[in-house]
């Protein structure tokens, strides 16, 4: 899912002359008329084309069922008693000479038929679209660009992130957005010859080509649903819409909705300043709040919203709901002004009162009064590697390439002939249920309890120094945070892609490891013998066991995947659930009481998600060279962020006393 910064000192070293640059790429654009040509219609003109490696992209392996059980019961030594350990080796001995084998030879072979796709692809969509929980808090995440330090006017930021949008939209469907490669050295394989080399060689072996610069495309199979794109909510199980025809935005503020096309008949981005003027006219109307505004339902339970959806309809709805469900994407102009209040942001981004959302959308772009913008995403259709190109692509665009500037409002005038209002009809029934889900959102939101911490001098290029993995750093401080609070480790998720895969999604990491119990057992015991050195060569052992599970993790060989689609194929296949999964071990490392992710990234001035259960943190976090930070959202009424955090800060001074000892 997320990483997340704080502070725009937080950006990157690389861009202090940026606001130099800035002005004087906004002179040069002010005299560069806007026109049909390549330079205005699209963000990247890359070498090589954008799918270009995805026929000859590697499959996600099926790791070996041994393999699989061996890191199941590593993962739940740390977390289990001795019985509780007993009894789950017991279950996992069964389930590997028996149902296991039935279970993983059905898989290897179901799998051999579906060549074109992963072995999780399809349980995986399906374990999102199922849940019937409602989207904002325990699903979407936000993530908030980094402030522009020379002008942030609400009407110019959300005219170049919407031109800028369309830009990379054009590029990815014209196949010359560049390819997403992970580059282990780019010195050597983020070049030029790379890309001419590749190029030459056929797709079906392009793969192969890339891997000889030590280079590793990723899965691109997402991308796709960024635009044009919606979750429908339908009974049991919803749907991705797509209608990849319609040449419209949708825009919201104050609760009322708007359309008008940003593309004309020919596919050509209409000129920023007629974008401008229709956004102008939007935010000159005076209309009050809508209180009755149906974007709450999109906040509901999803069977709940279904049944409201069709009320909807059947009073007259159908063509109003189709036209926001086919927009390119939701555009959401609010009229908070953020200030420096970083809870009210990440409030206002991770959920707000849902008056002004649409949270169904792919992605909807949220500008503030005061010019912070962001996303906040649906999650089924993709994860965080194509969310995250597409917001730093855009970030960098609007800064580098910025097409509408301060000086244009002058002369702007209101356009309110090309907008469309979108005006729902509204019966006794509908608004009543709309005021009756404000209600409980509202109460659902109040319980939510949000803080942040930012540890300054303590980063990536320090734990390097200490030989250590900066990120297993974060991971031992999360654990240890919670140990210092609770006594005891619990299960904790980490997101890692899979994209190196054709259609990998995520694998899990467990960072609860025995290496990690021992040091934050050494940390917290104040009539421990160990010395200081002998603790930090534990962390140093920890740092080393985290690397391995990611490692794995990264290549597909993880646990919780294969578990996962076992378990699934027996319910498909309308067999008895084996012992391993009735186990109320396997019930519990499934509870994920901490659930973290990250997303580094200069573009990112925060991000986060909420908790994945009603008794856990969700814990965004980002790592930059000389500074980490976290966002904690917890319930209250269930669990405190604002403890968990202070224990958290405490743990980070800790662990950094312990490195810097010689």
């Amino acid at each position: 899912m997320l990483s997340l910064t704080i502070q725009q000192k937080w950006i990157n070293r690389k861009l202090v002359n940026r606001d130099t640059m800035f002005l004087a790429i906004c002179l040069s654009r002010s005299t560069l008329a806007w026109n049909n040509s390549d330079e205005c219609q699209y963000i990247k003109q890359s070498k090589v084309p954008t799918m270009h490696f995805q026929p000859s992209l590697p499959r996600l392996p099926i790791p070996k069922l041994e393999d699989t059980a061996n890191r199941y019961l590593n993962a739940q030594r740390p977390i289990l008693n001795n019985d509780q350990l007993n009894t789950t080796i017991s279950y996992v001995n069964k389930f590997l000479s028996d149902e296991g084998l039935m279970l993983n030879k059905a898989l290897l072979e179901e799998n051999k038929k579906n060549k074109h796709t992963s072995y999780i692809t399809e349980p995986w969509f399906d374990m999102y679209l199922k849940d019937r929980k409602p989207l904002p808090i325990n699903y979407n995440p936000f993530l908030v660009f980094t402030q522009e330090s020379s002008d942030n006017n609400q009407l110019v930021k959300i005219t170049n992130l919407i031109v800028s949008s369309l830009r990379f939209m054009k590029s990815l469907r014209a196949g010359i957005l560049e390819p997403e490669v992970y580059h282990l050295n780019p010195k050597k394989s983020d070049t030029e010859l790379f890309r001419t080399i590749t190029n030459l060689v056929p797709s079906s072996l392009s793969w192969y080509a890339a891997y000889l610069f030590k280079a590793f495309p990723l899965d691109m199979s997402q991308y796709h649903n960024l635009f044009n794109s919606t979750r429908l909510p339908e009974l049991g199980k919803d749907r991705i819409y797509q209608n990849t025809s319609e040449k419209h935005i949708v825009v919201s503020r104050r609760g009322h909705f708007y359309a008008f096309n940003v593309l004309d008949e020919a596919g050509y981005i209409h000129p920023p300043k007629e974008i401008a003027a229709c956004l102008k006219s939007i935010l000159d109307d005076n209309r009050p709040i809508n209180i009755h505004s149906v974007g709450v339902l999109t906040a509901s339970e999803r069977d709940f919203w279904c049944r409201a959806r069709y009320h909807l309809i059947d009073i007259g709805n159908r063509d109003v709901l189709k036209k926001i469900d086919s927009a390119l994407f939701m555009v959401n102009l609010d009229d908070d002004v953020m200030q420096d209040n970083k809870s009210k942001l990440i409030r206002n981004f991770l959920h707000s009162d849902a008056i002004n959302r649409w949270f169904d959308k792919s992605f909807s772009i949220i500008c503030t009064k005061d010019g912070y913008a962001g996303i906040n995403f649906e999650h089924s259709w993709g994860d965080g590697v194509a969310v995250l190109r597409y917001f730093q692509d855009v970030k960098k665009d609007i800064t580098e390439k910025p097409w509408f500037h301060p000086h244009d409002i002058e002369n702007l005038k209101a356009n309110n002939s090309d907008i469309h209002r979108i005006e729902f009809v509204l019966d006794t029934k509908a608004k009543g249920i709309i005021a009756e889900e404000s209600k409980k959102y509202k109460q659902r939101t109040q319980n939510l309890a949000v803080d942040y911490l930012i540890i300054e001098g303590f980063g990536k290029n320090e734990c390097k120094s200490f030989n250590v993995s900066p990120d297993a750093i974060m991971q031992l401080a999360f654990q240890l945070a919670f140990y210092m609070q609770e006594g005891h480790m619990v299960p904790t998720y980490e997101s890692c892609s899979t994209a190196a895969f054709k259609h990998g999604r995520t694998e899990t990491i467990r960072p609860v490891t025995l290496e990690t119990k021992a040091v934050c057992s050494a940390l917290t015991d104040k009539n421990s013998k160990l010395s200081t050195a002998e603790i930090k060569n534990m962390i140093v052992a920890c740092s080393k066991a985290h690397s391995n599970l990611t490692k794995n993790a990264a290549m597909g060989q993880g646990f919780d995947r294969h578990l996962f689609a076992l378990k699934n194929l027996c319910q498909r296949l309308n067999k008895p659930l084996p012992d391993i999964f009735k186990d109320k071990s396997y019930e519990y490392i499934n509870h994920n009481i901490l659930s973290t992710s990250t997303l580094s990234s200069s573009a990112v001035m925060a991000g986060g998600f909420g908790p994945v259960v009603d008794d856990g943190y969700g814990i965004g976090y980002m790592i930059q060279d000389k500074l980490l930070g976290s966002i904690v959202t917890s319930y209250q009424d269930k669990r405190s962020a604002s403890d968990y955090i202070k224990n958290l800060d405490e743990a980070f001074k800790t662990i950094n006393k312990v490195m810097l000892h010689k």
